[in-house]
């Protein structure tokens, strides 16, 4: 698979790296720098509070299709119960990233994934979802990735993930990740994607 990681605060092709540095980053705050198959240089992070509105730029610019995939369901317009709730995390518990690209000399989110650790402390349920031009340049594996990397250094051993089951690109990326795909028992219209960490 011809996508890079590495930790660092790199940029695009053509922005420097500072452009992408968070303006407040925690100590402590994981980031990293990748290159998806395109050359494209993008910088994973945790997602913040003030990160509302790119967020909400986000969620505005997915095709109706994309969200139903998403959320399991259409919406409207993002309210701004839904965005406190996408960015508000709590990362005791909840771990969300955003995948950004620098354009116009503005931080674009292109895509996140996230994870809620369920009751047992052992489990977790995650979703990711990318812009739509920027499928098929590995993005969503990227994700993916670090996703997983932080919730089995978390202790989580069991990763899951439920999905419509005409979503052929979560079908994809989450087979090419190991998942394991079953029909949700309550649910025929959805299926259930779970990967042993």
């Amino acid at each position: 698979m011809a996508v890079h990681s590495e930790h660092s605060e790199l940029a695009t092709d053509s922005t420097p790296a500072r452009a992408l540095v968070p303006t407040r980053p925690a100590i402590d705050e994981p980031h990293w720098g990748d290159t998806l198959r395109d050359g494209t240089r993008v910088l994973v992070r945790p997602i913040r509070r003030e990160d509302a509105a790119l967020e909400r730029a986000f969620l505005r610019r997915l095709s109706p299709q994309s969200l139903r995939l998403r959320f399991l369901g259409s919406i409207g317009d993002p309210s701004d119960e839904l965005i406190r709730s996408l960015t508000a995390i709590d990362y005791r518990r909840d771990v969300a990233f955003i995948a950004l690209v620098h354009r116009g000399g503005e931080d674009i989110e292109i895509g996140v994934s996230r994870f809620s650790i369920g009751a047992d402390g052992r489990s977790c349920e995650c979703a990711v979802v990318v812009a739509d031009g920027w499928r098929n340049k590995g993005l969503g594996s990227v994700l993916m990735r670090h996703l997983i990397e932080v919730a089995r250094r978390r202790g989580v051993r069991t990763m899951f993930s439920l999905d419509a089951a005409d979503n052929l690109a979560m079908r994809g990326l989450a087979q090419f990740l190991g998942f394991r795909r079953d029909h949700d028992p309550d649910d025929a219209s959805q299926v259930i994607h779970t990967l042993v960490l």
